[in-house]
């Protein structure tokens, strides 16, 4: 099979290029009509772009080997999302890339809005001295009202903090604690509007954000309030907003966002005290450099097959930890081998995170089994966007739970389910040491590394039995990474975990049950 092709229809940055086609076919879209662009990705396995390029549902029903589509930048709008996950395919984009750039870029048009500066640049170049006409007002001793506590919102919050100004917020989905430990004031959304000085906006476009900024919200504020959004478009009403300077009841206002991007024409460009700004926000040599570099890696991850944590279409909670991230491709082993195994799939697939990782959001972890469960059975590639489709059209559901308490290992995953009437348990567990583990299969316990070669095998606890399975594989030429043993609960039989260095053909696993003693054996492709 030949490279998997990577089509970059926007520029990002040489080092996500490069870093790309170290492993991948990177063909050099940029700049090339809609058509042209339409023929290259018919056969491409991940798209790049950043806000010019409408991903549609064309476009991606045009792809049909596509696995991933790269945003590099935050929003998301050009890209259809529902078209997307239908198809199994993963978006991701560069979330934290422009958070600096456009925390500053907020502080500079709060500042230009403070002194006037586009106005009074504008006079001077016009030839005129102007100096008491543009008086401006201090940010110190000012109230700045921060719509969204985010990383963009709490970067500018800080910033504002610095200046001397107190600050206040609306975010529902932010704690008290956290938000008097940042030293801001949490408040309803109509107590920032009486607040405010200032009101900068750091919201995501959605139905309750839309047009949130308009006459009658604009009426509650105070006389004479500054308002800043280098957020996104359709939250200010601008024509309203237009009217509201001109009529003095706002002082002015910086805006580099719009409802419909690009554009040249809005009611705001016609006020002068108005600053705009065509969404320079992400518009930094370094924002833009960190949003190619992160899209591009977190495009490779979805290449190589891995669960990427910050991917838009993916619903996986609070992000898992660095220790987690681990037991996620665990968890996905752990599920290819209980359906292979089992020979077959529950119609309730049970997932239980145990000790430390109980911690963590279980939500990940759960969905990695559901990958490798339903990859092992299912004749239609399986993602991690479409594996909960694809288990509701084969009758499974996936419950999910964790438990604090501790046993033998620190952290454990548990996958368990009936299948054909008959219960069915794997269980595993991470270890610095060894890495991945299997440690226990129908209450067998073993602890046998994981190798992208899992062989199991159920035999009476009787002498001769390890020996001749051994024997046998060394016989075919199967060389044994690693072999532990472990007894039924009941003692009268035994389970060999075996990791072999290479795979094993089916018919010679077959062979396996013509040895004395042999009851079953599972040869498991975890490639």
């Amino acid at each position: 099979m030949g490279r998997q092709k990577v089509v970059v229809a926007e520029a990002i940055a040489d080092a996500g290029v490069e870093g790309l086609a170290a492993s991948y076919d990177v063909v050099d879209a940029v700049g090339l009509p809609r058509d042209e662009v339409m023929a290259l990705v018919g056969d491409a396995a991940a798209i790049i772009v950043r806000s010019a390029t409408q991903v549609d549902r064309e476009m991606i029903e045009a792809a049909p080997d596509l696995v991933v589509i790269g945003r590099a930048g935050i929003g998301i709008d050009n890209i259809d999302l529902d078209a997307a996950t239908e198809s199994g395919v993963m978006v991701v984009n560069a979330p934290n890339a422009n958070t600096i750039s456009a925390a500053e870029h907020t502080m500079a048009l709060l500042l230009a809005q403070a002194r006037r500066v586009p106005e009074a640049d504008q006079s001077l170049r016009e030839g005129r001295w102007d100096r008491t006409k543009f008086k401006g007002i201090e940010l110190h001793g000012k109230t700045l009202g921060v719509l969204g506590l985010g990383k963009i919102g709490t970067l500018v919050a800080q910033r504002a903090s610095s200046f001397g100004m107190r600050i206040v917020a609306y975010d529902p989905y932010v704690s008290p604690e956290r938000a008097k430990r940042l030293g801001i004031e949490l408040l309803s959304l109509d107590g920032v509007f009486d607040a405010a000085d200032m009101l900068t906006i750091h919201l995501p476009r959605t139905a309750e954000t839309e047009n949130l900024i308009n006459a009658t919200t604009i009426a509650q504020m105070k006389d004479g309030v500054r308002i800043v959004n280098v957020a996104r478009g359709g939250i200010v009403n601008e024509q309203d907003l237009a009217t509201a300077v001109l009529s003095g009841k706002v002082a002015g206002a910086a805006v580099d966002v719009f409802d419909t991007e690009p554009t040249t024409s809005s009611p705001l460009f016609a006020v002068p005290q108005i600053t705009v700004t065509p969404h320079l926000g992400a518009s930094t040599v370094e924002a833009q450099d960190k949003a190619g570099i992160a899209v591009a890696e977190s495009v490779g991850e979805a290449l190589a097959g891995n669960l990427v944590l910050s991917a838009v279409n993916l619903d996986l909670g609070p992000n898992v930890s660095p220790t987690g991230r681990p037991f996620i491709k665990l968890a996905e082993q752990l599920g290819t081998i209980f359906a292979v195994f089992s020979k077959g799939l529950p119609g309730q697939l049970t997932v239980v995170t145990k000790g430390q990782l109980s911690d963590e959001p279980v939500k990940p972890f759960a969905l990695a089994v559901l990958k490798g469960a339903l990859g092992a059975t299912c004749d239609v590639p399986v993602t991690y966007v479409n594996a909960p489709l694809i288990a509701r059209q084969h009758g499974v559901s996936l419950i999910e739970e964790c438990h604090k308490e501790v046993a033998d290992y620190q952290s454990t995953i548990r996958v368990s389910g009936f299948v054909d009437g008959r219960p069915r348990t794997v269980a595993g567990t991470f270890m610095e040491r060894k890495g991945a583990v299997l440690i226990g299969v129908d209450g067998y316990a073993i602890e046998v590394p994981l190798t992208d070669h899992l062989l199991l095998v159920r035999n009476e606890d009787v002498p001769g039995c390890i020996g001749r399975v051994g024997t046998y594989l060394g016989d075919i030429g199967s060389n044994i990474a690693d072999m532990v043993v472990g007894r039924a609960p009941n003692g009268a039989a035994a389970m060999m975990g075996i990791a072999l260095d290479e795979p094993l053909s089916q018919s010679n696993a077959a062979g396996l049950l013509d040895l004395d003693g042999i009851a079953a054996a599972r040869y498991i492709n975890l490639e």
